[in-house]
């Protein structure tokens, strides 16, 4: 976790191992960078793209974010067992999120 003086780690992935987490067609991942959808970098002439937003890209598409749970790193989450409530998402506050972001969405239609 980076602190206030200490910049953020920067994971980056490859075209193939972007494919294979969200269960996608390498194809797909090439067709998001040719019409700039995420960022990356390219290193020796290859794509590193930046994974914080790969996953935001990801949650923004309903086919991407349904071939994610089916076929790529989301048919492990159920799986998954976190004993340390820190890295473990409280129920109670994913309810509270879910009910702010509605109001705000309301009080910025009226």
């Amino acid at each position: 976790m980076a602190t206030p003086n200490q910049p953020k780690e920067i994971i980056r992935v490859s075209i193939s191992e972007a494919a294979r987490l969200f269960g996608v067609n390498p194809q797909t991942i090439r067709r998001a960078i040719k019409n700039q959808e995420f960022t990356y970098i390219v290193v020796a002439n290859r794509y590193k793209i930046n994974f914080e937003s790969l996953v935001k890209w990801s949650q923004q598409k309903t086919t991407i974010k349904n071939k994610t749970e089916e076929r790529g790193i989301g048919q492990f989450v159920s799986k998954w067992k976190i004993n340390n409530t820190l890295y473990s998402p409280s129920t109670k506050s994913i309810h509270k999120k879910k009910k702010d972001e509605d109001k705000n969405e309301q009080s910025t239609k009226e």
